[in-house]
């Protein structure tokens, strides 16, 4: 297969490679000293390409998991989910908290040598403020009135109003090299595929597109050493090929779908000897998304009639074998921000058709499938290739929308083309995809309607002045209780006016191999320390010489 003949290929190219014995037999047992070592390489998979690596432009998470590894923010989430300095020292909001200073740290380089300034960050705020800039985060940068760089270290900025997840907002935006970027356009820029200078602790080595990302260790990486000399992402589409490729030792961390976690991952004993499993929710949820430009979307009885005639518990159960949690609003399930009161509406197939006949949508000519003026009720509702439980999920609700009179269509499509030539331009009647959530509450880029622009992610156009002003207010006031009672009004709209479906917040079921050490499960999950990862080296399976990009 032209992966196997791609990792030769790769090894070959940029390491003198001595492979152990692989990971279909028990490693033997050997005394070895548990103390961080640099080498070996870390092989993890992606059911997606990435996009885009410059952060502020890049839409998806498999374009942030390798741009994460290159640029960094002022601040960071640490393993319990509080705020902590990255780029930044120290920070002191103002009294009147409309002002933020971050004093940054000393020592920051970029990888061309070229010292990282409060200069640099002056250039980042400006670019994504700027209105040749089309980027999903800019709202919460363009409320920045007035931002200084009065001395190398010390980057201060300035609202004119109270903006409650001010703070937060500065763990989003990653910072890019003014000397590097100052002549480029953003939005078409060779920049985007091959970066010049980053500050993460890997930098990129080579990246061929739908096969693999490699990536090297920033030997100067201002945070102390970077163990694992490479990481190499794998483009693997199919799940079941991730599993065998993990099995055949190929791989050597991945996410399993529930059917591998719970089932297949038992009947491997080699698997159970050499990797190590994990389980926790996240801040995650899956959902089918109606674009409400289009008709039939346009009209609330129809999207009611979906949310009745749609089994939650049945898409967990059948999808997810359980593994998550069925939801009604866009939090992550047990948090302080959702609202207790909003319940995932009941499994009601008589009330779905209730609805289709309120709205004018009845059969017709006795084909099954309610009309309206001669016209079916018949819609396609995308999602990406390579996601069995997205696909899954889709099969299950094709069979329930039938039995009420609603055709739907399945389309699967690859990562990349899903997003730049569907969502980025609103090319799709209903979606089935994920949100990935910050720990801070606010969700104005999703639900606000003036985000609804180019590549922002309001891209289900919805609109809603109440929903709008919520999120605004919260906005204006740091109260933890008149926060959430903004937010708990924004679930209550959001939930009457179906604009998406919520079906589940799916368990994160990520597998490692037992050589790698350092791996801490924490509130975060386990990928918050990933650059303090290490292989002993009596465990190193990849004897890695690296080599300067």
């Amino acid at each position: 297969m032209k992966w196997y003949v791609l990792l030769s290929l790769l090894l070959l190219a940029s390491c003198n490679e001595a492979p152990s014995d692989d990971a279909t037999t028990s490693a033997p047992l050997v005394e070895y000293q548990d103390t961080p070592a640099h080498g070996d390489r870390l092989v993890d998979a992606s059911i997606g390409d990435a996009t885009n690596l410059i952060p502020m432009i890049a839409g998806d998470a498999s374009s942030h998991a390798i741009a994460g590894q290159l640029y960094l923010s002022l601040l960071k989430y640490d393993k319990n989910l509080d705020l902590t300095g990255q780029l930044a020292e120290s920070w002191k909001i103002s009294a009147d908290n409309r002002t933020i200073t971050f004093h940054l740290r000393p020592d920051l380089h970029w990888s061309d040598g070229k010292p990282l300034t409060s200069a640099d960050c002056l250039f980042t705020l400006n670019l994504i403020q700027a209105d040749s800039t089309q980027s999903a985060y800019k709202a919460d940068y363009i409320l920045v009135k007035r931002a200084e760089a009065p001395d190398l270290q010390t980057f201060i900025v300035h609202y004119d109003e109270t903006f409650s997840p001010a703070l937060s907002s500065w763990s989003s935006l990653a910072i890019l090299p003014k000397h590097v970027f100052e002549h480029e356009n953003i939005m078409d820029t060779p920049l985007s595929r091959k970066p010049k200078a980053t500050v993460g602790p890997y930098r990129l080595a080579e990246w061929q597109s739908q096969q693999s990302i490699l990536m090297r260790a920033n030997e100067n990486y201002f945070d102390g050493p970077v163990w694992i000399t490479e990481r190499l992402t794998r483009i693997i589409p199919d799940r079941a090929t991730q599993f065998l490729e993990l099995s055949s030792g190929r791989l050597d961390s991945v996410g399993l779908s529930p059917m591998q976690y719970s089932r297949l991952f038992e009947t491997r004993e080699s698997l159970k000897a050499n990797f190590n499993r994990y389980k926790y929710l996240d801040f995650v949820y899956t959902y089918l998304g109606f674009n409400l430009k289009r008709e039939p979307f346009d009209d609330i009885r129809v999207r009611q009639a979906i949310a009745y005639a749609v089994d939650r518990q049945e898409i967990l159960d059948g999808v997810q074998l359980g593994l998550g949690e069925t939801i009604a609003s866009p939090y992550k399930p047990g948090t302080f921000w959702v609202n207790e009161k909003l319940k995932p509406r009941p499994f009601d197939p008589e009330k779905a058709r209730t609805l289709l006949v309120d709205a004018g949508w009845v059969d017709s000519d006795g084909d099954g499938i309610v009309d309206k003026g001669g016209k079916p009720l018949s819609f396609t509702v995308l999602t990406n290739n390579g996601n069995k439980q997205r696909a899954d999920a889709a099969a299950i609700m094709q069979q329930r929308l039938k039995k009420v009179g609603i055709a739907m269509n399945v389309r699967l499509v690859e990562w990349s083309a899903f997003i730049q030539n569907f969502i980025n331009k609103r090319n799709f009647d209903a979606v089935i995809l994920g949100w990935s959530l910050s720990p801070d509450p606010d969700q104005y880029t999703i639900w606000h309607s003036s985000q609804t622009g180019p590549r922002q992610f309001n891209f289900l156009s919805y609109n809603n002045a109440n929903v709008d002003a919520a999120l605004d207010s919260a906005r204006r006031t740091f109260d933890r209780d008149q926060r959430k009672m903004h937010y708990d009004r924004m679930q209550e709209e959001i939930y009457n006016d179906v604009p998406m479906l919520f079906l589940f917040a799916p368990y994160s079921l990520p597998v490692m191999h037992k050589r790698f050490h350092g791996i801490k499960p924490e509130p975060a999950g386990i990928g918050y320390n990933s650059e303090k990862w290490y292989v002993p080296s009596a465990l190193q399976k990849y004897k890695v010489t690296a080599i300067t990009p």
